[in-house]
């Protein structure tokens, strides 16, 4: 009984980190093509993937789009008044930008 738990908490885990893994590359790929430079797209994504649902982020994902420019995207996500969803991404590019997070 306790080593089928443990296994379970095992696996559980380690899809965790794959889920986690995902989320922050598909996030990473929505920012450079919102116009976010590279380097504080990886930043932003780690952050973002983080505090953000999936769902959250499956939204912000689809609001972008190719050769889109980076106030674009901002403009399209105050338009679905997802406010915490907003506060993470500004403060993701701020505290990226800034260099207090990495």
């Amino acid at each position: 009984m306790i080593r089928r738990f443990v296994l379970i908490a095992a696996v559980a885990l380690s899809l965790g980190g794959c889920v986690q893994d995902i989320k922050q590359d598909r996030t990473k790929v929505a920012l450079l093509n919102a116009g976010v430079d590279e380097p504080t797209a990886g930043c932003m994504s780690h952050r973002m993937a983080q505090k953000l649902t999936i769902a959250q982020l499956m939204h912000l994902q689809a609001l972008g789009g190719p050769k889109q420019s980076w106030q674009d995207y901002i403009d399209s996500v105050r338009r679905v008044h997802d406010n915490d969803a907003l506060e993470v991404l500004l403060s993701s590019f701020a505290l990226c930008k800034a260099g207090l997070v990495h």
